[in-house]
């Protein structure tokens, strides 16, 4: 028994604690609960003296949830009222449809200029991590980041097909589920870094593109001009992943790379531990150990949060900081906090371990 515990009356829950620092609290929504530890994430890193951010769906008695539920708050957006989601094709698109101009032109709506919350956790610099993580083997024997460049270089003509297509709205013309038939990994052979499951895949790909222009002969022209339009917005051949389906990246891309090095990784874990000459219990228990030190792939690729060095995410903090910045300076002028008040945010990890660094040198 817990001294003094007592069972909780039917339908009663926890008082939130009460906000004793009398910041001023700004409510974030998004998307669906996914979104919550990602959106959590980034906003930690604007704590300050002066507002404090809290992260929710939209409560709501309907309990609607989505990125149309959230446009339709855009009226009551405000200082004290953000909506944040998934740029999806929106910022690319940049004024073309009615969405991507609410989208990219409210300042109290945040998007992540990448597809989604997922392409960040599949961001290519993060993964040999993963995999360290989940198998407790530093070995490197896959260049993530290179394969995941030539990846998007042989997909981008695809891309441009159906991205074009959302643009038009013509989604029949190359719709979600044959993109996602054409740019899906099937396999991963590693001996030279995927050039193997590289080469099938420009396969797909050229046949897709083929059947298209040889359906639509009078689009081929605008499509590869849109992709030069595009690249005013940052969307190169080498990182189109950045901007593609989110979860077909996550789960029919980046989810079939880590399984196939983590399972390679393993097995020579396994051999080093069988290499040995020890036997018996100490064997066993060696084994034991190994084992029950590995991690679910998809667990450690869900709690990734590495990709604070992509330029996209850089992109979203600077925007974010501009809103704090500017909102606490109008609180100043209004006369709502000290006319001398300074704003200072916590130091971000790479900075503090840089100048951890320097102490010990």
């Amino acid at each position: 028994m817990v001294p003094f515990w007592r069972r909780a009356a039917e339908g009663e829950l926890p008082p939130p604690l009460p906000d004793l620092s009398q910041k001023r609290l700004v409510r974030v929504f998004v998307e669906g609960y996914d979104d919550v530890s990602f959106w959590r994430s980034i906003f930690d890193q604007f704590q300050n003296p002066y507002l404090r951010f809290e992260i929710s769906v939209p409560n709501r008695e309907d309990l609607p949830k989505g990125k149309k539920v959230l446009l339709s708050m855009l009226p009551s957006a405000g200082e004290e009222l953000l909506l944040c989601m998934d740029a999806d094709f929106d910022y690319l698109m940049q004024g073309a449809t009615e969405q991507s101009q609410q989208v990219n032109g409210s300042p109290f709506l945040f998007h992540t200029f990448a597809y989604a919350t997922e392409n960040f956790l599949c961001y290519a610099e993060t993964l040999h991590n993963v995999c360290v993580k989940a198998t407790k083997n530093d070995t490197r024997i896959f260049d993530f980041v290179r394969f995941m460049a030539e990846y998007s270089c042989r997909i981008y003509p695809a891309f441009l097909w159906y991205v074009y297509s959302a643009r038009e709205d013509v989604p029949h013309l190359f719709p979600l589920v044959d993109f996602k038939n054409t740019v899906r990994l099937g396999y991963l052979d590693l001996r030279d870094n995927g050039q193997a499951t590289l080469d099938w895949l420009s396969r797909q790909v050229e046949c897709s593109c083929k059947r298209l222009e040889t359906k639509y002969p009078e689009m081929a022209d605008k499509v590869v001009a849109y992709g030069a339009e595009l690249s005013e917005r940052g969307l190169r051949p080498d990182n189109t992943y950045l901007f593609m389906h989110g979860h077909t990246l996550l789960d029919h891309v980046v989810m079939v790379l880590l399984q196939t090095v983590c399972e390679q990784l393993r097995r020579m874990s396994i051999e080093k531990i069988q290499s040995s000459k020890k036997r018996g219990v100490a064997f066993n228990n060696e084994m034991s150990n190994y084992r029950n030190a590995q991690r679910s792939i998809r667990d450690v690729l869900l709690d990734n949060d590495n990709y604070t060095e992509c330029w996209l995410y850089r992109r979203l903090h600077r925007r974010i900081e501009a809103y704090v910045r500017s909102t606490v300076e109008a609180m100043r002028l209004r006369g709502e906090i000290p006319a001398d008040s300074t704003l200072r945010f916590p130091l971000s990890k790479r900075l503090k371990e840089s100048r951890d660094l320097k102490k010990l040198s």
